[in-house]
């Protein structure tokens, strides 16, 4: 998540993926928030490797 507001970008993941509302993030404490913020990147990481696996399979 690199373009833009970084924190506009945590939100709308918030919003579509784990239907947590803007506002609601907005409210988190920094904790909870840098919390959510560090799940989303472990993810994001996470299903990168995967999709790379998976085109690696598809090749062979």
């Amino acid at each position: 998540m690199s373009e833009g507001d970084g924190e506009a970008n945590y939100a709308y993941y918030c919003l579509h993926k784990l239907k947590i509302l803007p506002s609601q993030f907005a409210s988190m404490d920094r904790y909870e928030k840098a919390f959510i913020i560090a799940s989303i990147d472990l993810k994001i990481e996470a299903d990168k490797k995967e999709a790379a696996r998976a085109k690696k399979a598809g090749k062979k």
